[in-house]
């Protein structure tokens, strides 16, 4: 290993093949950064690299079933032995499927669970454990605003996303006596794949309901500029609709007065999205 390399932050990224994670990953390669990106789907990481161009130098590939504890203990094993040292675990991996809760198939409800929620929760041990030898390490676990606010039509990812939530506050409070941070990334929708997969939902229009999406680029900038160095607690993006999330915990009774007009607008915003994607 050269000196540059050892010298490099250490990341291992789940969900790799697509969306937030995907873009992060060339990111902090081409920060300087070495970077272990995994997915479920080796084929879907393997088109990635070829499409983006990363480099083997800095970028390793691991097949990773975050529901899975072996595949993690043997992704946290690669990765040291590839980068001599881990310093920054990214929990990004997440899926969801619009629908109410009650009418949810016994699949969904594990499927949601299993990734979303237990899936970080088997990362961060893990993870957390060998941060914990080390006296050292950062974890950085995605929620989203569903991690706050309810929200109907995507019930069990909310669920799941609450979850993520009391978890990583909980194991944040756990890890600090050992050095470990863990930071709750919460952000309101992001032009992804599973951003795309909800425009046809009508029960997903909530999402739809803030102004523009944040872009991948968005989420970058929040982690490099402010999550990575000052190792926050929980962070919210955009602020404002972040506060409107806050304001939904508190008071969920006055929450529901505002979810028609928020319904209505989403639902005319994915009216224009599926327009705008006919006319293409």
């Amino acid at each position: 290993m050269s000196a540059a390399h050892a010298e490099a932050t250490a990341f291992l990224l789940t969900g790799a093949a697509s969306g937030i994670a995907r873009h992060l990953t060339g990111a902090l390669a081409a920060r300087g950064h070495r970077v272990l990106a995994t997915d479920v789907d080796d084929g879907a990481l393997r088109r990635a690299r070829a499409a983006d161009g990363w480099s083997e130098a800095w970028v390793r590939l691991r097949a990773l079933d975050v529901r899975r504890p072996s595949d993690w203990e043997a992704a946290l094993a690669e990765a040291l032995e590839s980068f001599g040292h881990l310093d920054v675990l990214l929990n990004v991996a997440g899926v969801l499927r619009p629908g109410a809760g009650w009418a949810s198939a016994e699949a969904e409800v594990d499927w949601h669970l299993d990734v979303n929620l237990k899936g970080v929760i088997h990362g961060t041990r893990i993870v957390g454990r060998h941060f914990v030898a080390q006296h050292a390490g950062h974890i950085v676990n995605f929620g989203s605003l569903a991690s706050l606010a309810p929200v109907p039509g995507l019930t069990l990812y909310s669920a799941s996303k609450f979850g993520v939530r009391g978890f990583s506050l909980a194991s944040a409070q756990e890890l600090a006596e050992h050095g470990v941070a863990v930071t709750l990334l919460m952000p309101d929708a992001v032009q992804t794949p599973m951003l795309d997969l909800q425009v046809d939902f009508p029960e997903a229009a909530l999402t739809f309901s803030g102004t523009e999406p944040l872009a991948v680029e968005d989420i970058e900038r929040l982690l490099v500029e402010r999550v990575l160095p000052e190792r926050p607690l929980e962070v919210t993006s955009p602020f404002s609709r972040g506060a409107l999330a806050r304001l939904s915990t508190l008071w969920p009774a006055a929450a529901t007065r505002f979810a028609p007009a928020l319904t209505r607008k989403g639902r005319a915003a994915q009216a224009r999205i599926r327009k705008r994607r006919g006319s293409s």
